[in-house]
């Protein structure tokens, strides 16, 4: 009997439009009320997922920047952590910047930018459909280098790098490669949102990479959890669709792959469901829980 689901947010609970179906709302409804747990899995900050996980009443933890923290929703705090140290964010900042590539750093409070392109548009204009309360923090920044320098409280999660062309983003990725003591995501298709704009739908498509610190994952988060709880990898569904969902969908007990996953995610999934336009997780649960 599998005990805990650990379910990505973006391309997999949330439709193309950042939205939850009300099928799925109501799956999760029915598995927390037959006693199973439900735990999001995101490469997002704090206030992001504890919006999405209020809105499908999960009530107890989520992981955040792809397992750079865990998050107890019942008490309020932060129970397992591995940040990016400041020097190798400030490190990554000077070669975007000097490379004039697009990037953003999220906090466990906000993700800073110093413009609205590819995914933080997406947040953006998301936001615009959010109450204030619910809104994913995004704030613009002049100078990113220096105005990390002088934080004093803020954590880093992790930074997205971001670019239309391929040739620029292996460029780049070669270049961040070289830095010592980080996690860079390989990541090789596009990611391709949908932005709602009236009648109109915008789509927003980029080559993106991610850089966590060391030994950060979700599947780690995951373990960590999972020996908290007394749960058995076995007894763990795991649900997602990109490289960073790989590692868990790889060692949980049931390992789900959303269709038109990424092709690595794919062949290490016990199985493939419907798509998260079509309630694939919903389908999940259903079946398995």
């Amino acid at each position: 009997m599998y005990k805990l689901v650990v379910v990505d947010l973006d391309g997999t609970i949330l439709n193309s439009y950042g939205e939850i179906s009300e099928t799925t709302k109501e799956s999760v409804k029915k598995c927390l009320e037959k006693g199973a747990k439900i735990v999001i899995a995101s490469g997002r900050p704090i206030d992001s997922i504890k919006t999405i996980a209020n809105e499908l009443g999960i009530e107890e933890y989520f992981i955040a920047g792809n397992g750079a923290l865990i998050y107890d929703l019942k008490k309020d705090e932060i129970i397992y952590e591995n940040y990016m140290k400041k020097e190798k964010v400030l490190e990554i900042i000077k070669i975007c910047e000097d490379n004039s590539i697009s990037y953003n750093v999220y906090t466990d409070k906000t993700i800073l930018t110093t413009n609205l392109k590819f995914n933080v548009l997406y947040y953006y204009k998301e936001n615009l459909k959010k109450e204030e309360n619910k809104k994913t923090n995004v704030s613009i920044v002049e100078n990113m280098y220096n105005y990390v320098k002088n934080l004093n409280e803020e954590k880093f999660l992790k930074i997205t790098i971001c670019d239309e062309s391929a040739t620029i983003f292996n460029s780049i990725v070669r270049t961040l490669k070289e830095i010592n003591d980080v996690e860079i995501l390989e990541v090789s298709h596009m990611s391709r949102k949908i932005i709602k704009q009236g009648t109109e739908e915008i789509p927003i498509e980029y080559y993106y990479t991610e850089i966590s610190a060391k030994n950060v994952d979700k599947w780690d988060a995951v373990e960590y959890l999972a020996r908290k709880l007394n749960i058995g990898n076995e007894e763990i569904i795991a649900i997602g669709d990109n490289i960073n969902d790989k590692k868990m969908i790889e060692n949980a007990g049931l390992g789900v792959a959303m269709k038109g996953s990424a092709p690595d995610v794919i062949n290490v999934a016990n199985i493939v469901t419907d798509s998260n336009d079509n309630d694939g997780v919903a389908k999940i649960l259903e079946k398995y829980i």
